[in-house]
């Protein structure tokens, strides 16, 4: 088993490391924004949250949904869907010893996809920017996991 200290002499494994914490920290920075969207909105899912705005009758009117609120909240769902598969596909492909150079293209290509996938959703950006961000990030994940079933399964 390899020592922690083997892993952070590792390049790839830095490299990883680096764009996971990046695309994990965006994926934070979407809850906090789904927060602020909801509450400058006043539009609640849960009854206990209108607590601030009243009782009773008074309060029911912030128990709704909002087209704002709600795209942002795809767009944090989406994250979760795209985010969580390259973290552990991320890992296993660091751990196979690709090549620098084309690890970095790798990590490179899904956080940037990731992040114009964010605007494109926030904004909104029209059609296809959002689905062709999703479209690579999803690719170079696959990608990777093609990678790391031939290194393993000798494919």
């Amino acid at each position: 088993m390899a020592k922690s200290t083997q892993l952070a002499d590792n390049e790839v494994f830095r490299a990883y490391a680096t764009y996971t914490a990046i695309v994990l920290l965006k994926m934070m920075l979407m809850s906090l924004i789904t927060a602020y969207y909801t509450i400058t909105r006043k539009a609640f899912v849960n009854p206990e949250d209108t607590a601030s705005f009243g009782k009773g009758d008074s309060a029911k009117k912030y128990l709704r949904t909002d087209a704002d609120v709600e795209r942002v909240r795809r767009g944090h769902l989406n994250d979760l869907e795209n985010i969580v598969p390259f973290v552990g596909i991320g890992l296993l492909y660091a751990l196979s010893g690709p090549e620098l150079s084309t690890a970095l293209l790798h990590f490179r290509i899904f956080t940037g996809a990731r992040i114009l996938h964010t605007f494109a959703y926030l904004i909104p950006l029209p059609q296809p920017g959002r689905g062709l961000s999703w479209a690579v990030g999803y690719a170079v994940t696959f990608s990777m996991a093609y990678k790391v079933l031939k290194t393993v399964l000798l494919l």
